[in-house]
C-alpha cells in the first residue's frame, strides 16, 4: 500500500517504494519496452501478415498436431485433424493456385500414407488398438488413399528425392519471407518479430543506436565461428548487467529497456541459428551414413531401401509362419480367413485372387490331395466372378482368360479323379478333404459356375462394339465356352442328377439353335468340294446339329419338371427347324406346343425367344412359298413398329415417363448379342413382299367395295407414302422398290414388278442373305407371275367377253395347265364370274358384275345408311337412352312394324348383290 501514499512519506519511504516497484518489473520487462519504444501504428504493422502467411501458418499448426498424434498412435485425433487440414487447404486454394502446393503439405501426405500402411500391416498392433482407433485407422486409410490420387505426381517426386525436398524446406525456413512451412517450433514467428524490431528501432530511438550496432556486429561475428558465439554470449551478459545497473541508478528507463529487448533479440537469433545448424549437421550425418550402409549406393538407393517396407504386398503370399506344418486344417483355416474379407468394403479383390492362387500352389506343393485343391479352385472362380460387384459390368479380358483356365483346370481334376463328389447339398461339416480311403466330398456346384461363365460371355459380347475387331476376337472364345459346356455335359451325364442334365442340355442348345449348319447343308446337296482330308475331318467331327438338337430337346421334353426349360427347348427346336427350311416339322411343333396361348405370362427373355422363333418361322414359310403363313407369322411383330425392341436387338427412343433409367438398364441386359441378330431389313422386306402378293389381288377384286378390309396396315401406309411424293424418281431403298413393284403388279405388268423386286440392289440387300438364294428367287418370280395373272383378271374381266388361256399363258409366261388351275380356283371360290370352254381353251365371262355406275350407287346407299345410323346414336346419347329407336315409345309399335317391313322389303336385292361379296369376305377371313 506504500505506493499509494508515496507523496506524503520521507525519502527513505520513497527509496523503499521505488525498490518495491522496480523489483517485480524485471521479469516482465520484455512486454513494456514494446509499448514504450513504438506507437500503436507501428505495433499494428508488425502484427499484420499476408494472407499466404496466415493460411500457411494455419496449415503448419494442424500438421504439427497430426504429427504429435502420429507419435502417440492416436488415430481418432489424426482423423479429426486431417479433416480440418483438408478444409483449411480448401480455403487456401486461391493462394495455392498462385504459389503452388507447399512442399511441407506434400511431405505430410506422403509420410501419413506410409505411416498408415505400416500400421495396417502390423496385425498385432491392430489387435491391441481400441475400437475407436481401429475404426479411425481404416477410415483415415481410405480417405488418405482417395485424397492422394490428386497429388500422385507431387508425392512421387518427393519420394524419388526426399532429401532435396527436405533441404528446400530448410532453405525456406531460413529465408526472411516469413514462411512457417515445416518447422516443429514457433521460432519463425519470433524471428519475424525480431527482424521487424531491428529495422524499426534505429529510427524511433537514437539513444539505443550503439546497442543496435553491437547487436549487428555480434550477428556478423556469430556467423564466423563457434568461439565468437561464446564471446558474444559473454558480451551480451555484460550488456544486460550494464542495462540493469543503469536502471537501478534511474538514469533512463527507455535506454535500459531497449537494451533488455536487444539482448532478447540477440539470444533468439543465436538460438535459432544453433538449431538450424544442428538440423543440418544431423541431416549431413544421415546422408553420409546411407551410402555407407548401401556400400557405395546413391541417395536414391538409400531411399529405396527405406521404402523397402512398402513391398509387403509382394510378401503377402507367404501366408504361413516359418516352420509351420502345412496340413489340411491349416490350409482350410487360412482359406476361411481369406474368404471372410470377401465382400467387405475396402477389400482388394485382385490381391484376394492372388492369395487364393498362392494357397492353391502351397496345397499342391505339399501334396494335400485333390479335395482341398478342388475347394480352393471353386473359391478362386467365385472370386473372379465377384471382381466386378456391379451386375451390369462385364469381366475384363485378363480376368475372363483366368476364369476359363480355372474352369478347365477344375474339370481336368474332376475327370482325372473319379473319387471326388461335389454338390450343393453337401454340408461344410460333412466335407471330406483329406486323403483317406473314403472318397473326397466337396461342397460346390460346377454347373452354377459354368452357367455364370456363360452369362459373363454374353455380357462381354453385349458390351463390345459389334463392328470392331475386338468383337471378332471375343467371339472366338465361344469355341472354348462350348468346349467347356460339352465337357461338363459328359461329366454330368455320369454323375449329375436329371435336373442338372436338363440345365446343361439347355445351355448347349442355346449355343446351337441359331447357327446354320453349312456342313449338313452341303452334305444334303451332295456337294463334294472339300478335299479328302477335310472330308475325313468332317466325318470325325460327329453328328449334324439337327441330330444333336433332336437328342437334347427330346431328353428335356421327357425329363424336365420345370416349364421354363421345356419352353425354351421347344422354341429353340422350332427355330432350328425353321432355320434349316424344315417348315412342316417347325409348324407342327409350334401348333402342338400351344405356346401362343400363354406366352404372355412368361418372363421377358422367353418372350424375346418366342418372337425370334415366330420371325424365323415366317421367313422359313416365305422361302417355301407359303406366302399366307409367312404373312400371318410376321404380322404381329411388324405391325407393332417395334420389331427391333421385341426381338431384343436394341432399344427405341422413349420418354422418361414410359421407361426410367433403371428399367433401361434392365432391358439392356436382355439384349441379344450381335452375332445372333436377325436382319431387320430382310425381315421387313419379306413381310412387305408377302403383303404385296396378298393385298394387290385383293384390292383389285374389291375395288368398289366400301367395306373391304386391309390385310396389312403397314403395307398400305407405305403405299400412301409413295403416293404423296410429288416427284417420283427411281426407287432407292428397299421400301421404295416394293412400292414401285406393287404399282406395276396392280396394272398386271409382271415384268416390271419382277425387275423392281429382283435386281442387283435388292439381291445384295436381301435375297443373297438366304442360304438357297437361287431357289428363293425362282419361287418369287413364280409367285409374281401367278398373282399378276389374278390381278389382271380381276381388273380387266369387265372388258373381255372371253379370253384365250393360251394368250394368258404367253402374256405371263406360265404353262397352260398352271393358268387353267388358277382360273378354275377363282371360279370355284366365286371370285371370278366366268366359265371355262374346254374345247376352245377359253374363259367366257358372265355379265353379272355391276357396272361402275351401279357400284357407285351401291356405295352411296351404304354410306347414307351408316349416316342415318350414326345420327340415331348421337340423338340417343343426348337423350340419355341407348338404342332409343326401339325403346323410345311404348305406343310406337306400328312404326316399329313399319320399319321392320321396310327392312324385309329390300332383303332380296341385298342377297343378290351384297351377300356374295360378304361370303367371299368371310371366306377370305378364315383363309387369311
Amino acid at each position: 500500500m506504500s505506493r499509494f501514499f508515496a507523496t506524503g512519506s520521507d525519502s527513505e519511504s520513497e527509496e523503499s517504494s521505488s525498490a518495491d516497484e522496480i523489483a517485480p518489473k524485471a521479469p516482465g520487462a520484455t512486454f513494456k519496452p514494446a509499448l514504450l519504444l513504438s506507437d500503436d501504428e507501428e505495433d499494428t504493422k508488425r502484427v499484420v501478415r499476408s494472407a499466404k502467411d496466415k493460411r500457411f501458418e494455419e496449415l503448419t499448426n494442424l500438421i504439427k498436431t497430426i504429427r504429435n498424434a502420429m507419435k502417440i498412435r492416436d488415430m481418432s485425433k489424426c482423423l479429426e485433424e486431417f479433416e480440418q487440414l483438408c478444409r483449411a487447404f480448401t480455403k487456401s486454394k486461391n493462394i495455392v493456385d498462385k504459389e503452388g502446393v507447399p512442399s511441407f503439405y506434400i511431405r505430410l501426405l506422403a509420410d501419413l500414407e506410409d505411416y498408415l500402411n505400416q500400421l495396417w500391416e502390423d496385425k498385432e498392433g491392430k489387435k491391441k488398438m481400441n475400437k475407436n482407433n481401429a475404426k479411425a485407422l481404416s477410415t483415415l486409410r481410405q480417405k488418405i488413399r482417395k485424397y492422394n490420387r490428386d497429388y500422385e505426381t507431387e508425392i512421387a517426386a518427393y519420394k524419388e528425392n526426399p532429401q532435396e525436398s527436405a533441404d528446400e524446406e530448410e532453405e525456406k525456413e531460413a529465408a526472411d519471407s516469413g514462411d512457417s512451412s515445416g518447422s516443429d517450433s514457433d521460432e519463425p514467428e519470433e524471428r519475424l518479430t525480431a527482424q521487424s524490431f531491428l529495422k524499426k528501432k534505429p529510427e524511433g530511438i537514437p539513444d539505443a543506436s550503439k546497442f543496435l550496432k553491437g547487436a549487428k556486429g555480434s550477428g556478423d561475428e556469430s556467423s564466423s565461428s563457434d568461439e565468437d558465439e561464446d564471446d558474444d554470449e559473454d558480451w551480451g551478459s555484460d550488456s544486460v548487467g550494464s542495462g540493469s545497473e543503469s536502471s537501478d541508478d534511474g538514469e533512463g528507463k527507455s535506454s535500459s529497456l531497449a537494451s533488455v529487448f536487444l539482448k532478447k533479440t540477440q539470444e533468439s537469433e543465436k538460438s535459432e541459428k544453433k538449431i538450424g545448424k544442428k538440423k543440418k549437421t544431423k541431416k549431413k550425418e544421415r546422408i553420409e551414413e546411407e551410402p555407407e550402409e548401401g556400400e557405395g549406393e546413391e541417395v536414391e538407393g538409400g531411399w529405396e531401401k527405406v521404402k523397402g517396407g512398402v513391398p509387403l504386398v509382394k510378401e503377402k503370399p507367404k501366408m504361413f509362419a516359418k516352420g509351420t506344418e502345412i496340413n489340411i486344417a491349416v490350409v482350410v483355416k487360412k482359406l476361411n480367413e481369406i474368404l471372410q474379407a470377401r465382400g467387405k468394403k475396402g477389400t482388394d479383390r485382385a490381391a484376394q485372387i492372388e492369395l487364393l492362387h498362392a494357397l492353391a500352389g502351397i496345397a499342391a506343393e505339399n501334396n494335400l490331395g485333390q479335395g482341398i485343391l478342388v475347394k480352393i479352385k471353386f473359391n478362386i472362380i467365385a472370386s473372379l466372378y465377384d471382381y466386378n460387384p456391379n451386375l451390369a459390368a462385364f469381366m475384363k479380358p485378363d480376368m475372363w482368360k483366368k476364369c476359363l483356365e480355372c474352369i478347365d483346370e477344375l474339370l481336368d481334376i474332376l475327370f482325372d479323379n473319379n473319387n471326388i463328389f461335389i454338390g450343393e447339398n453337401i454340408a461344410e461339416d460333412s466335407e471330406n478333404l483329406g486323403i483317406s480311403d473314403q472318397p473326397f466330398r466337396v461342397r460346390g456346384c460346377i454347373l452354377t459356375l459354368v452357367e455364370r461363365m456363360d452369362e459373363e460371355f454374353t455380357k462381354i459380347m453385349q458390351n463390345t462394339d459389334p463392328h470392331s475387331q475386338e468383337y471378332v476376337d471375343n467371339l472366338k472364345d465361344e469355341g472354348r465356352v462350348c468346349g467347356i459346356i460339352d465337357r461338363l455335359l459328359a461329366y454330368l451325364e455320369n454323375k449329375g442328377s436329371t435336373e442338372e442334365i436338363c440345365r446343361v442340355y439347355l445351355r448347349r442348345i442355346m449355343h446351337t439353335y441359331y447357327k446354320f449348319d453349312y456342313k449338313a447343308h452341303r452334305r444334303s446337296l451332295g456337294l463334294q468340294g472339300e478335299t479328302k482330308s477335310e472330308q475325313d475331318q468332317e466325318e470325325s467331327e460327329g453328328e449334324d446339329s439337327a441330330v444333336i438338337m433332336d437328342r437334347l430337346c427330346k431328353f428335356i421334353y421327357a425329363k424336365d419338371r420345370t416349364d421354363r426349360i421345356r419352353t425354351c427347348a421347344i422354341l429353340c427346336h422350332i427355330y432350328h427347324h425353321a432355320l434349316h427350311s424344315r417348315w412342316y416339322q417347325a409348324r407342327d411343333l409350334m401348333l402342338m406346343s400351344h405356346l401362343q396361348d400363354n406366352i404372355q405370362h412368361a418372363d421377358p427373355p422367353v418372350q424375346i425367344l418366342y418372337n425370334r422363333t415366330m420371325v424365323q418361322l415366317g421367313i422359313c414359310a416365305f422361302r417355301q412359298g407359303m406366302i399366307k403363313d409367312a404373312h400371318n407369322a410376321l404380322l404381329d411383330i411388324q405391325s407393332s413398329g417395334r420389331a427391333k425392341e421385341l426381338l431384343g436387338q436394341g432399344l427405341l427412343m422413349r420418354n422418361m415417363q414410359e421407361r426410367n433409367a433403371e428399367q433401361e438398364k434392365i432391358e439392356k441386359r436382355r439384349q441379344v448379342p450381335f452375332h445372333m441378330h436377325i436382319n431387320l431389313e430382310l425381315l421387313e422386306c419379306v413381310y412387305l413382299v408377302s403383303a404385296m402378293l396378298l393385298e394387290i389381288p385383293y384390292m383389285a377384286a374389291h375395288e368398289f367395295d366400301a367395306r373391304r378390309r386391309m390385310i396389312s396396315k403397314q403395307f398400305h401406309h407405305q403405299l400412301r407414302v409413295g403416293e404423296r411424293q410429288p416427284l417420283l424418281g427411281p426407287p432407292e431403298s428397299m421400301r421404295e422398290h416394293v412400292v414401285a413393284a406393287s404399282k406395276a403388279m396392280k396394272m398386271g405388268d409382271w415384268r416390271t414388278c419382277h425387275s423392281f423386286i429382283i435386281n442387283e440392289k435388292m439381291n445384295s440387300k436381301v435375297w443373297d442373305l438366304f442360304p438357297e438364294t437361287q431357289r428363293v428367287r425362282e419361287m418369287l418370280v413364280r409367285k409374281i407371275q401367278e398373282e399378276s395373272l389374278r390381278t389382271y383378271l380381276f381388273t380387266y374381266s369387265s372388258v373381255y367377253d372371253s379370253i384365250s388361256m393360251e394368250t394368258l399363258s404367253d402374256m405371263f409366261e406360265l404353262e397352260i395347265s398352271t393358268v387353267h388351275s388358277i382360273i378354275s380356283k377363282m371360279i370355284i371360290n366365286e371370285e371370278l364370274m366366268a366359265s371355262l370352254d374346254q374345247p376352245t381353251q377359253t374363259v367366257v365371262m358372265h355379265r353379272t358384275e355391276p357396272t361402275s355406275l351401279q357400284n357407285m350407287a351401291l356405295q352411296l346407299a351404304e354410306k347414307l345408311g351408316s349416316l342415318v345410323e350414326n345420327n340415331e346414336r348421337v340423338f340417343d346419347l343426348k337423350q340419355g337412352v341407348y338404342g332409343g329407336y326401339f325403346n323410345r315409345d311404348q305406343k310406337g309399335g306400328y312404326q316399329q312394324k313399319q320399319g321392320y317391313q321396310r327392312d324385309q322389303k329390300g332383303s332380296y336385292q341385298q342377297k343378290q348383290g351384297g351377300y356374295q361379296r360378304g361370303g367371299y369376305r368371310n371366306q377370305n377371313q378364315s383363309n387369311y
